[in-house]
């Protein structure tokens, strides 16, 4: 299986993936389930860069799976 058109696995984009992409990952921060603490200091990092126009600094967010 030399061709590369007739590979299963591939990097590109498909349609069904586009779909499965918009419902499963949130859009906002209030959908995202726990985690009060650290959407509260990203709420405040996000307003307080609106207001300067500028924007929002690099943000690391780090911890552990789930």
């Amino acid at each position: 299986m030399n061709n590369r058109d007739e590979r299963i696995v591939t990097g590109a984009i498909q349609s069904e993936d586009i779909d499965s992409e918009t419902t499963l990952r949130p859009k906002w921060i209030s959908e995202y389930i726990g985690q009060d603490k650290a959407k509260n200091k990203l709420k405040i990092f996000i307003q307080a860069a609106k207001e300067r126009q500028e924007p929002l600094d690099h943000v690391l967010l780090f911890g552990p799976p789930g």
